[in-house]
C-alpha cells in the first residue's frame, strides 16, 4: 500500500507538472495571438494615421479597438519617417514617463531596426508611474516600397496580466515576469505560493531578457479517500477494470481520431482539387477560411486573407459599389439561389468575372455563424456566350443576305418597273418639250407619275437594305402588324413569280412587343418563303398562303399555313436542327436561326399539320407586363 501510494503521489505529481507546462504553453500562445492580432490592427491603422488627410470615422474606431483594455495597449502613437511623433492617442508628455532619460520614448533603437527588418520590433522594458512597466512594439508602415512610418503600440505589462490571465488559470497558479536580472517587475497576484512546482519560459515576444514565472498553488493532499480502500484485492480489482476502460476508451479514441484524420486528409484532397473557389466569412463579413483554389483565382494567400474585412483587395475599384451592395445582400440573407455575378480582381490586377453562390454556414449546434460561399470564374465562360453570340448575329446576317440573293432577280424585275416608267416619262417630257406641244397642266401630271415611280424604287431598296444590314440587337417596342406588312412587301413580288397567293388577316388592336423588328422580319420571310416552297407542286389555283396575328394567353401569335404536302415525321425530328435541310441548295440554317431568335425573345416557335393539308408555323411573343 505505500508503495502504491508513493506511486500515486508521484503520478500524480507528475501530472501535475504536465498539466502546468501545458497550462504555460497555452498561456504562451494566448499572449503570441493577443500580439499578433494587436500587430495587425496597428497595420490597417497606420497607412490612416500616416495620411496627410485628418482621421475619419473608420481610424477612430480602430484606434479605439487598439486601446481596448482587453488588448493590453494603452497607447498609440504614429512616428514619420524620420522618427518624430507626428500623433498620440491618449496624448502624452515625457513628464509621464519615469526611468526614462527625455527623448527616448519612443525607443529610437527600436524604431531603427524596425525600419531596417520592415517587420514589428519590441523595445526593452521600462518602469513607469504607480509601479507600472511598459515596452514597445514598433510596427512599420510601408506603402510600394516606401517607408511611410511607424505605428508604436506602448503596452502595459500589467494591464496585459490583468486582462488576458483568465480567472481560472489565476485560481490555480500565480503568474510573474521578470527581468533580465531576475527582478519581477509585474505579477497578476500579490499572494505568495505555497508549493514549489514552477515553470519559467521566455517571454517572447517582447524578449530582451523576459521571463514568464508560472507558479502553482499547492493543491489539497487527498489522504481520506487513499485511506478508505479496504483491501489490496478490491484495489487490484479496481485497477484492473479501471485499465480495462481505459484500454477500450483508448481504442475507441484512437479509432476516432484515425477517422477524424481520414475524413480530413479526404476532405483536404477533395477541396484541393476543386477548381470552384471556396470562402467562409463570419456574420460580419470576415473572412475565416478560403481553400486553394480561391487562392489561386484571387492571387492572394491564405495567410492574407483569412481574418480581412469588408472592403476586399480582390474588389475591382470601378466596381466597388455594385461589390458592396452583392456583400450586404448576401450578408442580409437575400442571395438568390442561382448565384450573384461581380466583377473582381488577381492580385496582378486583372478583371474576372465570377458567379458567387452563397449557403449559411451552421455549427455543430444549429447556430447560423456565418456564410459559405462558391466561387466560379466565368470569364472563359461568358466570353464563349458573347462570341457564340456574334457567330449567331453573322449567321443571321448571312442568312438574311442569303435571302436576298435568292430573291435577287425578282426584287431585280421588280425595281425595273419603276425605273423603266421613269425613263418612259422623261423620254416623252423631252420630246414634247422639243415640239412645243406640252401644256403645263399636262406636264405637272407626267412629273407626279414620275415621282410615285420614284418613290416605288426607293420603297423596295429602303426595304432590302433595312433588312439586310447588319447591325447589334436593338430591343425596341415594335407593331407586330407592320413587321409582318414590311415582310409581305418584300417577298410580293418573288410570291408573283411563284403564283402564289398571299391572304393577311392582322388582328387590330394588338399591343406592341418589346422585340428586334429586323430579327422579327428575318422570321416573318423565312417562314413565308418556306411556306411558297412548300407549294412548288401544289396546282396554282390552289398556291395561298394564309397570314394571320392574333393575341392568346399573354402572347401574340404569327401563325403562316401553307397548303403543301406537309412534313413527313422523319423529317419532323430534325427539322430545327442545324444545317438540315430538304432544299437542294439550301443551307439548312433558316428554322434553327428562327427558333433561336424566337427564344432569344422569350418566345416559341412551332408547328402542326394543317388539317387541310400543308402545315402551320406558329411563332409567339411575350406580351410585356403594363
Amino acid at each position: 500500500m505505500a508503495a502504491l501510494l508513493w506511486l500515486i503521489h508521484r503520478e500524480d505529481a507528475e501530472e501535475q507538472r504536465a498539466t502546468l507546462i501545458t497550462d504555460v504553453l497555452w498561456m504562451e500562445q494566448n499572449f503570441s495571438f493577443q500580439f499578433e492580432r494587436n500587430n495587425a490592427l496597428l497595420v490597417q491603422l497606420g497607412p490612416e494615421l500616416l495620411a496627410d488627410s485628418p482621421a475619419g470615422t473608420t481610424t477612430e474606431a480602430r484606434l479605439k479597438r487598439a486601446l481596448d483594455p482587453e488588448s493590453g495597449i494603452v497607447r498609440v502613437l504614429w512616428l514619420d519617417p524620420d522618427g518624430k511623433v507626428k500623433g498620440a492617442a491618449p496624448p502624452f508628455t515625457n513628464h509621464e514617463m519615469v526611468g526614462e532619460t527625455t527623448g527616448t520614448f519612443p525607443s529610437a533603437a527600436a524604431f531603427r531596426l524596425a525600419r531596417s527588418l520592415g517587420r514589428p520590433v519590441y523595445s526593452e522594458s521600462y518602469a513607469v508611474l504607480e509601479n507600472q512597466t511598459q515596452f514597445e512594439v514598433h510596427q512599420p508602415i510601408f506603402e510600394g516600397g516606401r517607408h511611410l512610418g511607424t505605428v508604436v503600440g506602448v503596452y502595459s505589462l500589467n494591464a496585459l496580466l490583468a486582462r488576458q490571465v483568465p480567472w481560472w488559470f489565476s485560481e490555480r497558479y500565480r503568474v510573474s515576469v521578470t527581468n533580465n536580472l531576475g527582478v519581477e517587475i509585474a505579477a497578476k497576484s500579490k499572494v505568495s505560493p505555497l508549493a514549489t512546482l514552477a515553470y519559467e519560459i521566455p517571454f517572447e515576444p517582447p524578449g530582451h531578457g523576459l521571463n514568464l514565472v508560472i507558479t502553482a498553488y499547492k493543491s489539497e493532499v487527498r489522504w481520506i479517500p487513499l485511506l478508505l480502500m479496504g483491501s489490496l484485492g478490491v484495489l487490484a480489482a479496481a485497477i484492473v477494470w479501471s485499465l480495462w476502460q481505459l484500454r477500450r476508451h483508448m481504442q475507441r479514441r484512437q479509432a476516432a481520431e484515425q477517422a477524424l484524420s481520414g475524413e480530413h486528409a479526404f476532405r483536404k484532397a477533395m477541396e484541393d482539387s476543386l477548381k470552384t473557389g471556396m470562402r467562409a466569412r463570419d456574420l460580419n463579413g470576415r473572412i475565416t477560411y478560403v481553400n486553394p483554389a480561391f487562392c489561386r483565382m484571387v492571387g492572394w494567400s491564405a495567410e492574407e486573407l483569412v481574418g480581412m474585412q469588408p472592403p476586399m483587395p480582390y474588389w475591382a475599384p470601378e466596381a466597388i459599389e455594385h461589390t458592396s451592395g452583392v456583400h450586404q445582400q448576401i450578408l442580409g440573407g437575400n442571395a438568390p439561389a442561382q448565384g450573384l455575378e461581380v466583377r473582381l480582381m488577381r492580385k496582378s490586377g486583372e478583371r474576372f468575372d465570377a458567379l458567387l453562390i452563397e449557403a449559411p454556414l451552421i455549427d455543430d449546434q444549429g447556430r447560423h455563424i456565418g456564410w459559405m460561399g462558391s466561387v466560379v470564374d466565368v470569364t472563359e465562360q461568358k466570353r464563349a456566350q458573347e462570341l457564340a453570340r456574334q457567330q449567331q448575329e453573322r449567321l443571321q446576317a448571312t442568312a438574311r443576305l442569303v435571302t436576298m440573293g435568292e430573291m435577287a432577280s425578282t426584287l431585280a424585275h421588280e425595281l425595273n418597273q419603276p425605273l423603266a416608267a421613269i425613263s418612259s416619262y422623261n423620254t416623252g417630257c423631252l420630246n414634247m418639250l422639243e415640239h412645243g406641244s406640252i401644256a403645263p397642266d399636262e406636264l405637272t401630271g407626267v412629273l407626279q407619275k414620275i415621282g410615285k415611280q420614284a418613290q416605288r424604287a426607293a420603297q423596295i431598296i429602303r426595304r432590302v437594305h433595312a433588312f439586310v444590314r447588319r447591325s447589334e440587337p436593338k430591343f425596341e417596342t415594335v407593331d407586330l402588324n407592320g413587321v409582318i406588312r414590311e415582310a409581305v412587301g418584300l417577298v410580293e413580288p418573288d410570291a408573283a413569280r411563284r403564283s402564289v397567293g398571299i391572304d393577311v388577316d392582322l388582328a387590330d388592336g394588338l399591343p406592341p412587343v418589346l422585340a428586334d423588328p429586323v430579327m422579327i422580319e428575318q422570321v416573318a420571310i423565312n417562314l413565308i418563303r418556306n411556306g411558297m416552297d412548300a407549294m412548288a407542286d401544289t396546282p396554282r389555283r390552289e398556291r395561298r398562303l394564309h397570314l394571320a396575328t392574333r393575341a392568346e394567353d399573354g402572347m401574340l401569335v404569327f401563325s403562316v399555313t401553307d397548303r403543301g404536302r406537309g412534313i413527313d415525321p422523319e423529317v419532323a425530328e430534325k427539322l430545327f436542327a442545324p444545317f438540315f435541310t430538304t432544299k437542294e441548295e439550301g443551307m439548312g440554317m433558316g428554322l434553327n436561326i428562327c427558333r433561336s431568335i424566337a427564344e432569344l425573345h422569350r418566345g416559341r416557335l412551332s408547328f402542326e399539320p394543317n388539317p387541310d393539308g400543308g402545315t402551320i408555323f406558329r411563332f409567339t411573343l411575350p406580351v410585356p407586363h403594363p
